[in-house]
């Protein structure tokens, strides 16, 4: 399975609002991520002393404090990170959307393990009524569609919005769909993905999937593109975006970061079938579409699963489309845990102000020479960056690709 689509006149970003566990603004993630300071720490919130994976990235901010006290009965931690990272990026913008016709403006997020602490309340109180009142598919189904509808009433959005859920693909996913309500006729999107799933039914979730490392040192826990990597870390937080067309950009003239360039999705074939995975599809249908070659790339935002079959499959795709060492790669979610589908949207904003401030961020604990790849370790690389190459793959065979690309009215600092 493929899609892509195609945009009538180009899609830019205006607005970033970032809630990572190594800054709770666009800014503060920055200058962590480039100085390769982590965002990993031993989970708190309940004793996890028991528990055999003891570390996550988690979000050193009470959204509480930010939010009308009316909404907090309404809302769980995931939907109140996602309305102040929404909130942030507005203001980035310097969107009043008061002033915007209601139907011209839409939401389209995306989730993949939020909603375990509500849902799992929810549950114990329809059980209180009875076992025929419990329906886990039916809590889950309303949970994905609050943070695009909580967004969507806060701020008057009647346009086309959406809900999109694909695991880790699903963030790149939202800002594709995103990309194409802009082509159908919207004004403006708020779009990308934030997730926080850290209850305890929520963590036994995480662990049940096999690919959690039991590396208690931060430093060291997650390792992606090295030999001896043992798993991710899981993580909280993520990013949203402000898109546009450029018309409505420059009808405001709105300051710019970057171009949605291209975007592509792919599925991977059954187990067995002999064919390759789907992900270097993705990424020559996003460049593809870009028009771009992969001679223009000038640096690859990695999947970075962490471990050693996920990511040889990866750098042989990267190999295959570059060439050995044949662009710099680099995956700075190491430092934030995997934040599922709030990863990408993270990847997306890292691009744009690696683009805007010409350097690429390190990817620590790690080492690429094993595979092939030109990882940026160590410290960050001083590059200009006008094209980047955004990569996401979601368990159960979803993939994704963005292409961001500089932009004629983009800053450098």
């Amino acid at each position: 399975m493929t899609t892509t689509l195609t945009a009538t006149e180009p899609t830019v970003v205006t607005g970033i609002g970032v809630l990572a566990p190594n800054g709770v603004s666009a800014e503060d993630y920055w200058r962590a991520t480039l100085a390769g300071r982590t965002g990993i720490g031993r989970l708190t919130g309940f004793d996890v002393s028991e528990y055999p994976v003891r570390l996550a990235g988690q979000v050193d901010l009470d959204p509480a404090g930010r939010l009308p006290g009316r909404l907090l009965p309404q809302t769980d931690r995931v939907t109140r990170l996602a309305l102040v990272a929404a909130e942030d990026a507005l203001a980035d913008a310097g969107v009043d959307p008061a002033a915007l016709p209601e139907y011209g403006m839409g939401v389209v997020t995306s989730n993949a393990s939020g909603g375990f602490g509500f849902t799992h309340t929810e549950i114990q109180k329809l059980w209180t009524r009875g076992p025929q009142f419990v329906s886990v598919y039916e809590s889950f189904a309303w949970f994905y569609a609050v943070n695009t509808g909580q967004i969507s009433i806060r701020h008057g959005m009647r346009g086309p919005s959406g809900v999109v859920v694909a695991e880790q693909a699903g963030g790149l996913d939202a800002i594709g769909h995103a990309r194409r309500n802009l082509a159908r006729g919207a004004r403006l999107m708020v779009t990308g993905g934030v997730e926080s799933s850290f209850d305890p039914w929520g963590w036994v979730s995480h662990i049940a999937s096999g690919r959690l490392t039991t590396d208690d040192d931060p430093a060291t826990a997650y390792r992606p593109f090295d030999p001896t990597a043992s798993g991710y870390v899981a993580g909280e937080g993520g990013a949203i975006l402000v898109l546009e067309n450029e018309s409505s950009a420059r009808e405001r003239d709105a300051r710019v970061y970057g171009e949605i360039a291209g975007y592509a999705a792919t599925f991977d074939p059954r187990p067995g079938s002999g064919r390759p995975p789907g992900l270097g599809r993705a990424a020559r249908l996003a460049l593809e579409q870009a028009e771009v070659s992969p001679a223009d790339v000038q640096v690859v935002f990695a999947d970075a699963a962490g471990t050693p079959e996920l990511d040889r499959q990866e750098a042989e795709a990267l190999v295959s489309l570059f060439g050995p060492y044949g662009v710099p790669v680099t995956a700075p979610k190491a430092l934030t845990g995997r934040l599922y589908s709030g990863g990408p949207p993270l990847d997306v904003a890292a691009a744009l102000l690696s683009i805007r401030d010409g350097v690429v961020p390190p990817t620590p604990s790690a080492a690429g020479e094993d595979y092939r790849l030109d990882l940026v370790t160590g410290s960050a690389r001083r590059l200009p960056v006008r094209t980047a190459l955004v990569l996401a793959r979601g368990r159960g065979g979803f993939n994704a690709a963005a292409v961001v690309r500089e932009f004629p009215s983009t800053q450098r600092s």
